[in-house]
């Protein structure tokens, strides 16, 4: 089982890391292309509405991607300076209120998205149905979820601190 976990860590770490990148590449290359077509032509038509689907899909994966390796925003000070075992107990109230939390917006999103899905709104420039757009806001709160669950985990198993399941404390004892 430990295996096959690592398999499907490894496929979405690859899946979190190219939406990412082509994501930000795109928006970046879109953007840059409007400002020229908009000097010298026309603007592009569309690039407003890609540009807004184009930042919910950095910033949803994104979420999911800064709990596994840790990069969200934390208050390092203050932890750092806790003994192991305290960090230990805080890092679990703090990871399971943040998976609740995360879980409890997937909840909402997914009520979001199947209202838009229901007065099958579309989107204005491309005529793409809304919550297709949208529907990453739902799998990248509950990919966040899972990831606090799973640092969680590690902690409980660990002996030592897991700031997620791919990032070990960089707490180190004095002495």
């Amino acid at each position: 089982m430990s295996g096959f976990l690592k398999i499907v860590g490894k496929l979405v770490d690859y899946f979190e890391v190219t939406v990412l990148s082509v994501g930000v590449f795109l928006l970046a290359a879109l953007l840059i292309a409007n400002v020229i077509a908009r000097n010298f032509f026309r603007s592009i038509y569309y690039a407003e509405e890609v540009s807004m689907i184009l930042v919910i899909f950095i910033t949803f994966v994104g979420v999911s991607y800064a709990v596994r390796k840790a990069r969200h925003i934390r208050m390092g000070a203050i932890f750092d300076a806790m003994p192991p075992r305290v960090q230990k107990v805080f890092l679990l109230i703090i990871a399971s209120y943040s998976a609740i939390v995360m879980f409890l917006m997937a909840y909402y999103a997914y009520e979001y998205v199947a209202t838009a899905r229901m007065t099958m709104q579309v989107t204005p420039s491309l005529r793409i149905p809304y919550w297709m757009t949208v529907v990453i806001v739902v799998i990248g709160f509950a990919s966040a979820g899972i990831q606090y669950i799973r640092t969680i985990i590690k902690n409980i198993v660990e002996k030592d601190v897991w700031l997620s399941p791919e990032q070990q404390s960089e707490y180190e004892a004095e002495g």
